[in-house]
């Protein structure tokens, strides 16, 4: 079931985008499940078709465009894009595709000619995205300012920064981890009227070009109350959705900043991902995460341009892409990524089978199953050497299930509910009814 849904484009007409109940929906839930009633909410979580996002760096904006038809095709709902503003670093300044990535160095919020085109360019993209039914989530950069400028800046200078703590050094102390200078940039001070009137005018800036959300870079070293009293707040103004990097392994924590308001990227449940696809225990993955505890506001991932993957890369996207929340591919190397076969299946999977809520039904320190419920049964093997069955309860009674991995046979659910479940060597399985 799809919802049709008006916007503008940056030029000012209009388009209609189609998009999944469960998309619209999550980006109603940003605040929090209150004012949807338990109906909406419930039917939601049980529909087929959830969410998916593509992290498209390391590239111009004119070569991300020209490639925007093969992710549409490959199923994603949205892009995340680098910051756009310009900044300190240029492409020669790399030491390979990621190092360092370019565009967390801001010089000036109110210029968007960059290293990755000019804001001609960048709007550009957003249309196409737009015409191929993607949203467009650009990094939105608030916390600091270039470190080679000292505290002169075309908008702000001494007085605009944090003075207290020099740099991180103890990563306990609130007031460093908040008002210190991450890696040596210099640090804003939003407390400040004038501070966050040039952060409210940024903001603006990126939904006026028509992009659809912002990613609010470094968010643990801002305060929850200013994403709670400002920064969420002037993106309800400006009809944009929003996920935070809230860098840390404590659900609480991250919830905390979810609270005022948002989405965060699960970074709890990237720490367990990467620990058990190293041939870690399986067990692990249950109860893990932000999006055990809110799905609506978990975005999970396996990596990204901050972090590696794990060693079993292809099977922790085969649990990447059947969980709930909106999880998010990372194109460290692009074409590898869109001409993936495994990976392109699991997207397809998730399109079309994934929906309900995840019951566990069996895990050990080889083999996970769970069921997303009555939509899904997902078999995930990471013993490197050894088939892994087990027999299972489902939600299905009397049913045969076709395994849409393209790696095992399939299988009968007895009358009981019960189906024994066969997992390849470092392998996946997806049963659903055909």
């Amino acid at each position: 079931m799809a919802d049709n849904i008006t916007h503008q484009n940056s030029n000012g007409s209009a388009r209609t985008d189609t998009v999944s109940r469960r998309w619209l929906l999550k980006g109603l839930g940003v605040v929090g499940t209150v004012g949807l009633t338990a109906t909406v909410a419930d039917s939601a979580r049980a529909a087929s078709g959830d969410p998916v996002a593509f992290q498209y760096f390391h590239e111009t904006w004119n070569t991300i465009t020209n490639n925007l038809s093969t992710v549409a095709d490959r199923g994603y709902d949205a892009v995340w894009i680098q910051a756009p503003q310009k900044s300190g670093l240029t492409w020669t300044d790399q030491d390979g595709r990621n190092d360092p990535p370019l565009g967390y160095q801001p010089i000036d919020f109110t210029s968007f000619d960059s290293e990755f085109g000019t804001e001609s360019e960048l709007r550009t993209l957003i249309d196409t995205a737009h015409n191929h039914g993607i949203e467009v989530y650009v990094d939105c950069v608030m916390n600091h300012m270039a470190a080679e400028n000292g505290y002169e800046f075309p908008r702000f200078s001494y007085s605009d920064f944090h003075h207290c703590c020099g740099g991180i050094d103890d990563w306990n102390d609130p007031q460093e981890v908040k008002n210190g200078e991450l890696l040596g940039l210099p640090d804003l001070k939003q407390e400040s009227n004038y501070v966050r009137g040039e952060l409210y005018d940024y903001m603006q800036k990126i939904a006026a070009v028509g992009a659809d959300g912002y990613r609010y870079d470094a968010a643990k070293h801002m305060y929850p109350s200013y994403f709670r009293d400002y920064a969420n707040p002037w993106a309800d103004e400006f009809g944009m959705e929003r996920v935070a990097e809230v860098y840390s392994g404590s659900v609480s924590y991250v919830q905390e900043y979810i609270d005022t308001g948002m989405n965060a990227f699960d970074y709890p449940l990237f720490y367990t991902i990467s620990d058990v696809f190293s041939g870690g225990d399986m067990s692990n993955l249950q109860g893990a995460g932000v999006k055990t505890q809110d799905p609506w506001h978990a975005w999970p991932f396996v990596d990204n341009h901050d972090q590696n993957g794990p060693d079993q890369y292809e099977l922790a996207h085969a649990h990447l892409l059947t969980v709930e929340g909106c999880p998010v591919v990372y194109n460290l190397h692009p074409d590898w990524i869109l001409d993936n076969d495994a990976i392109n299946n699991m997207v397809w999977v998730r399109k079309n089978f994934c929906g309900g809520e995840t019951h566990w039904r069996h895990t050990d320190s080889d083999l996970a199953v769970y069921e997303r419920y009555n939509n899904l049964l997902v078999g995930l093997n990471n013993n490197s050497n050894d088939w892994q069955s087990r027999s299972v309860d489902t939600s299905w009674t009397d049913t045969t299930l076709h395994d849409y991995s393209g790696n095992a046979d399939d299988v009968s659910v007895d009358g009981d509910g019960q189906v024994e479940v066969s997992v390849p060597p470092e392998g996946w399985v997806f049963y659903a009814p055909p």
